[in-house]
């Protein structure tokens, strides 16, 4: 089936890349366009990323090797690669198909214990990458996909240094809202992770996501302080530090801290 389509990696209801045919368009990022697809021969549904096609022009190498270790990295925190294959010039990826992002359940009221429950299955990913010398670099309520339970599960490890190096010179990497300061300036670390795990667990007690240059008290400081104990606080306080220095040093030592708390964190 053809369709008019604006651009290259744009694709429409019925059209179909190989064995996947499009059932809708789930969002478009730095990256590529996702897609609710269908694969027609396994029959089950699956959400098929397709990268823009100026990554695929400039970019391919570097996209081909952080397939590689999206493929290597097998954690149940981090969903899985179902298949990666070239259809004629287009690079499509598939993946098992959640059931919304947390971006979009955080458009209704989140509890404190449900979103301790995500941090935790997040902060144990994110944990198993740096453990593997894999810095994210892009961790934001879009970058977890929720599936029954519920389980989360996180996309995209090493996806913004690709959209970064080929995007014009000087534009930073990341999610705005999210990035750590030096991460802007092009020097993402571990501790740039735990930046944005801070911001991430923040975002998920407050309903607010604090911003630059990220004064205390954040917003919502009032309603997490009735939400968990305040060495809970204290933790994140530190996770966000502006000076990368006085931060934790990783994913493993922000779960550390946060564990070491035992289960009486909830007020």
């Amino acid at each position: 089936m053809s369709r008019r389509r604006r651009s290259p990696d744009q694709y429409a209801k019925g059209e179909e890349l190989g064995k996947y045919r499009i059932v809708q368009l789930l969002g478009t990022g730095g990256f590529a366009r996702v897609y609710h697809a269908c694969d027609t021969v396994e029959g089950r549904d699956v959400a098929l990323k397709v990268p823009h096609e100026h990554l695929m022009k400039d970019g391919l190498k570097e996209v081909l090797r952080e397939v590689r270790i999206m493929g290597k990295l097998e954690h149940p925190g981090i969903l899985q690669l179902r298949n990666a294959m070239f259809v004629g010039n287009r690079l499509v990826m598939a993946y098992p198909l959640g059931e919304r992002s947390l971006a979009l359940r955080l458009r209704h009221r989140l509890s404190a214990s449900t979103a301790l429950e995500i941090m935790d299955q997040v902060l144990d990913a994110v944990s198993y990458a740096h453990a593997r010398r894999v810095i994210h670099c892009d961790i934001n309520p879009d970058n977890v996909i929720l599936f029954p339970g519920p389980r989360a599960k996180l996309i995209d490890f090493g996806i913004a240094r690709i959209a970064k190096r080929t995007q014009v010179q000087g534009s930073g990497s990341g999610t705005v809202g999210y990035v750590a300061p030096e991460q802007a300036l092009g020097l993402p670390s571990f501790r740039s992770d735990v930046f944005s795990l801070g911001l991430l667990l923040w975002r998920m007690l407050a309903g607010d996501l604090p911003r630059w240059p990220y004064e205390w008290p954040f917003p919502g400081h009032e309603k997490v302080r009735r939400k968990v104990q305040p060495e809970l606080i204290a933790i994140v306080r530190k996770a966000v530090t502006v000076d990368q220095r006085k931060r934790y040093r990783d994913a493993g030592q922000l779960k550390a801290a946060i564990d070491a708390l035992g289960d009486d964190v909830l007020r």
